[in-house]
């Protein structure tokens, strides 16, 4: 019997609509190429372009398509038209991720292509054999505790702002499983860096001794170390192989080191983001948001110059992850690095704006399209 998925699209803003149309025409090509099951795209407003129709970042009738889909793939929300004030695009970011309790923020660090080695701001000796994933803890922390802003305004007033912190076992617990879940993806399985500041604060204690019982009581075969974030920053940028394998922290250490990593390969269109709510062992539902890791670039919105790899190599998390189609999640990175790799290689040289090329974002998409049709 043939299984259909639903996958809610949310183009968002800026490059947004550009990059998952390409990464919309992977997944029907797939569709119409699987004999084991169909793939049926929906999209739905998100972000400004959601509060522009609606007045609100995440309307109810996007929430209630999420909720009744496989997974989610988004292009990338905000841009100056609705800057900072009282309703942001952003904010529908945090909702959507708290709404799906999407814990998990996986993010690749690596280079799609051997021939990208040049692109990257380190020098290639340095750079070459990167090969990380930074798994961040997505829905507690700073960026969700209670805080207080700062009033500035009333005479008087001390003008005091704080943020709180706030993590438990369970929190930590879960989200070192799913960390140990991908370490054991590898052969042999690849080793855990936990990284966290308990030098100084009491949440990052509490991460360090539960990351450690939870690997040695539950997965005694990995290898876990535990470093402090400046630290770890250092590394990443002076020897950043010291770190590959699984980069696991918490919130904001997580937000600020994925950030990091993503330059070293020489372009935020290149890689992809996974925000899943469980383990993509195929034992339980896992709702996923795949997204690039780039923002909505409005400088360049509408001239079709914008990478859309990013987007596409997201759609193929989404096949791995949510849909449990590895092979086919597989062959779509594996048709990206041929195309990439075809500026080696005396084939088409195709390279985008980022890259220093002319191939426009469609150009880049079919390119991708016509590899893939190969490996199906």
């Amino acid at each position: 019997m043939t299984k259909t998925y639903n996958i809610v699209v949310l183009p968002g803003d800026g490059i947004g609509p550009e990059v998952t149309a390409e990464a919309a025409r992977v997944l029907e090509l797939i569709s119409s190429k699987s004999k084991d099951f169909k793939i049926e795209l929906q999209s739905k407003d998100f972000g400004g372009a959601a509060i522009d129709s609606s007045g609100e970042p995440l309307p109810a009738d996007t929430i209630k398509a999420c909720e009744a889909a496989d997974a989610m793939l988004l292009g990338a929300v905000g841009g100056p038209k609705w800057g900072v004030g009282k309703v942001r695009p952003e904010q529908g970011l945090l909702q959507i991720r708290k709404h799906f309790d999407l814990y998990a923020n996986i993010r690749p660090a690596l280079f799609p292509s051997k021939s990208l080695l040049t692109h990257s701001p380190l020098k290639q000796e340095i750079a070459e054999g990167t090969d990380m994933i930074v798994v961040r803890e997505l829905v507690k922390g700073l960026y969700f505790g209670d805080r207080q802003e700062a009033d500035l305004d009333t005479p008087g007033s001390k003008g005091e702002a704080w943020d709180q912190m706030i993590y438990n076992r369970e929190d930590v617990e879960r989200i070192t499983r799913l960390a140990a879940y991908l370490a054991l993806q590898s052969n042999p399985p690849a080793k855990i860096h936990s990284i966290d500041k308990a030098n100084v604060l009491a949440c990052s204690r509490l991460w360090r001794r539960v990351v450690t019982e939870t690997i040695s009581k539950e997965f005694p075969q990995l290898e876990v170390d535990h470093q402090l974030v400046d630290s770890a920053a250092m590394v990443m940028v002076s020897n950043p192989k010291k770190l590959n394998g699984i980069v696991l922290t918490e919130n904001m250490f997580g937000d600020i080191l994925s950030d990091e990593s993503s330059v070293i390969p020489g372009s935020l269109g290149l890689l992809p983001s996974a925000s899943l709510s469980g383990l993509p062992d195929g034992t339980s539902e896992c709702k996923g948001l795949y997204e690039p890791i780039h923002g909505s670039a409005p400088d360049i919105a509408g001239q079709g110059k914008a990478n859309p790899i990013g987007t596409i190599l997201s759609a193929g998390m989404l096949l791995r992850y949510s849909l449990g189609q590895p092979e086919a999640g597989d062959k779509v990175f594996k048709a990206v690095e041929k195309v990439l790799d075809s500026a080696e290689m005396g084939g088409k040289g195709l390279r985008t704006a980022d890259l220093g090329g002319k191939t426009s974002t469609k150009e880049m998409g079919q390119a991708v399209l016509e590899e893939l049709e190969k490996l199906l």
